[in-house]
């Protein structure tokens, strides 16, 4: 199951990657630019969410 959750991390980590590359680089719309930015920020911060709590947990076993 941890490694469950560590892979889920890197699963949102690069999903923010991808979704930061499209709004720099992507040839969009305004609009759909903008929809790219915001999954960057949620998939990131989803990102560090994880990490803190599988941290948490692990921590807490010990």
């Amino acid at each position: 199951m941890s490694n469950y959750r560590k892979i889920s991390e890197y699963i949102y980590l690069a999903i923010s990657f991808i979704s930061i590359f499209e709004y720099f680089f992507g040839n969009n719309s305004s609009e759909k630019s903008n929809i790219f930015l915001i999954l960057a920020v949620f998939s990131f911060a989803m990102f560090l969410f994880r990490r803190h709590y599988r941290i948490k947990f692990k921590n807490r076993r010990k």
